[in-house]
């Protein structure tokens, strides 16, 4: 028996989010994800590599009113989807003018991390990354 687990990369996540159709538009037509299924009172999406499962709080009598996202509670910091290259980071930033999504410069973390990132935020305020080499 195998004294650690062995995980293989990320299969999927499943976001809470206020609003399933309007994170559904976002995780579509901003970051190209595809809506694989309905899961009624949800969906899933897939970009091919990961997938995503969007919906409402499971327990919408205990969800806080207009409750956003905070990075300084426990559990998610920020999700970060690679891409292939420096030039999709630089067309990321014209796709993120386009849909009107602020966004940071894209910043080099050196040679220690070996990429550089592109920060933003969904609807619901979840920092989104794209990371990708620094060449």
């Amino acid at each position: 028996m195998a004294d650690q687990i062995t995980a293989q990369g990320v299969h999927h996540f499943r976001l809470t989010v206020s609003d399933v159709d309007r994170a559904v538009r976002f995780y579509t037509g901003v970051l190209g994800f595809k809506k694989l299924m309905d899961l009624n009172p949800g969906a899933f999406l897939s970009n091919g590599s990961v997938g995503l499962g969007i919906g409402p709080h499971p327990f919408p009598d205990r969800a806080l009113k207009g409750d956003r996202f905070d990075e300084n509670r426990i559990g998610l910091d920020h999700l970060s989807f690679a891409v292939s290259s420096r030039r999709a980071l630089d067309d990321a930033v014209r796709v993120l003018d386009t849909h009107g999504v602020a966004h940071s410069e894209i910043r080099d973390l050196g040679e220690a991390f070996g990429i550089c990132i592109l920060v933003f935020r969904d609807p619901d305020n979840v920092q989104l990354e794209l990371s990708g080499p620094r060449a």
